[in-house]
């Protein structure tokens, strides 16, 4: 899979300009909603305390122009990475529209990816983050988005979202099925497979960085033999994890070994959403879309109720997360009268 690369001439990450220095690229020129128009590219040391993938804002297309690995290699990346102004240091804790912002730059880029993966220029990336924050729903969304031609023309799917638990030979029957140019693999909640040595093994072939990916069963199968899968097969899918896992708060020497193998060969997308603050920003930001609650044709006042329940109570709820919200709001278009109480005792921790 062959990289491309660009040369920002005049552009702005973060209120920081990025002037004449050549990325990897992700992702080609998008436009937000508000009109604004952007690239996705590695950040490769550039802003070191950011994340791995950046979107760096650009002023059309004559901002930014393709480059070669060999103009990337050649550049003086150490005087760039120099000459990149400082970003203001931060005083004071954020505030809540700064950590909206924060999270939303975040799940765009989780989109961008994901899309990314879908049209072969990204081989793999690992999403991290607690439960119920809407991970595994952004990638899917982009997995329908893409194979929606497929679906309607009758064409065979190219990706598939496994869940839960899967053997070695389960996963190389997997990887083989979706081994073509453009198939895309998710593995949502599949973290058992980072403990086992052969699935590891098995994993680390279908991402190695060289150009061909040659997976190999080095065992006799009759159930391979029946499948009609042969034993070696070359893979040029992409991979998708996500998972709950922090890989840097892991404290198993064996398991950390394993995560350091897979995160070398994976982009690595962090989506910040450690502390409850957070995780209720995040709902927030859902609600104020209008997606969260659309099925329950609640008027704002309403949606700012259960909004406002899960802000006063959040010290007690058994989980901060996009399920607790949508049970209480079940629970508010069922019993209209005493739904608060009802959610006292259902989705509280303590409660009489």
């Amino acid at each position: 899979m062959t990289k491309a690369y660009v040369n920002i001439k005049n552009g702005v990450y973060r209120k920081t300009p990025v002037k004449n220095v050549i990325l990897p690229l992700v992702h080609n020129l998008r436009t937000g909603a508000k009109g604004t128009p952007w690239i996705t590219v590695e950040n490769s040391g550039l802003f070191p305390d950011k994340p791995e993938i950046i979107r760096i804002n650009v002023k059309g297309v004559t901002a930014f122009s393709f480059a070669s690995e060999a103009d990337f290699l050649a550049q003086d990346f150490a005087s760039a990475i120099s000459a990149a102004p400082a970003a203001p240091a931060a005083v004071g804790k954020e505030t809540d529209d700064e950590v909206m912002a924060r999270i939303a730059d975040r799940f765009e880029i989780l989109h961008d990816m994901a899309r990314a993966a879908c049209e072969g220029t990204i081989r793999a990336q690992i999403v991290t983050g607690p439960p119920g924050i809407g991970k595994s729903f952004g990638v899917e969304a982009e997995l329908e988005r893409a194979s929606l031609f497929d679906r309607v023309s009758g064409k065979r799917i190219r990706s598939e979202v496994i869940k839960g638990a899967a053997t070695p030979i389960g996963l190389y029957q997997i990887l083989y099925k979706f081994a073509g140019k453009d198939d895309v693999i998710v593995f949502d909640d599949c973290d058992m497979l980072f403990y086992d040595d052969l699935s590891l093994n098995l994993l680390k072939s279908a991402l190695d960085t060289s150009k061909r990916r040659k997976i190999c069963w080095n065992s006799e199968s009759n159930a391979l033999r029946a499948a009609g899968i042969p034993d070696t097969f070359d893979f040029k899918g992409s991979i998708i994890f996500i998972t709950n896992l922090k890989f840097e708060n892991i404290k198993s020497k064996k398991l950390q070994d394993h995560l350091v193998a897979l995160e070398s060969r994976c982009h690595y997308l962090d989506l910040t959403l450690d502390t409850p603050r957070e995780k209720l920003l995040r709902i927030k930001q859902i609600a104020a879309t209008g997606e969260l609650f659309s099925e329950y044709d609640f008027d704002k006042s309403q949606e700012d109720e259960v909004i406002q329940f899960l802000f006063d109570n959040s010290a007690r709820l058994r989980e901060i997360s996009l399920r607790t919200a949508l049970k209480i709001a079940d629970l508010y278009k069922s019993f209209p009268l005493k739904w608060k109480k009802m959610a006292t005792v259902t989705v509280m921790k303590g409660a009489q």
